[in-house]
């Protein structure tokens, strides 16, 4: 049965998802930080790691999803190395994007880019995005 926490349903079944997609106990996390202060792209993120991991393990779907976090992540497996629990947190974030993926939602729209962004983007990154965000 779903929880109301400030205007956000907690939802167990968000929670399994992504134990069982990224193969990760996520209720081993304690929230210790080590994961952002490892990781190279923390500064980029809207959200740290370490909340990320404690949304997900209270259920927080839209919050999570809502959340630019896991688009950043790099998948360098840095925050994986530095975690005294042995979590694979670039797991848990591809996860976190395969199931929004799975709402179909387009997160990128080439046509609503401005000519200067599309200009001054290098070729991969666009590849890459699109591949990130599409797949």
């Amino acid at each position: 049965m779903p929880i109301e926490i400030s205007d956000k349903t907690v939802k167990g079944e968000f929670i399994e998802k992504v134990m069982k997609l990224s193969g990760q106990n996520i209720q081993e996390c304690f929230q210790c930080g080590t994961c952002g202060g490892a990781c190279p792209m923390s500064a980029h993120m809207d959200t740290m790691p370490r909340k990320i991991m404690r949304m997900t393990q209270l259920g927080l779907e839209e919050s999570v999803q809502e959340s630019g976090t896991c688009w950043t992540c790099a998948s360098c497996h840095t925050c994986t190395v530095s975690c005294p629990r042995g979590i694979d947190l670039a797991r848990v974030m591809e996860a976190i994007r395969q199931l929004t993926l799975r709402k179909n939602v387009d997160l990128v729209e080439p046509s609503k880019l401005d000519e200067e962004t599309l200009r001054e983007l290098p070729q991969i990154a666009m590849v890459s995005c699109f591949r990130k965000l599409t797949s």
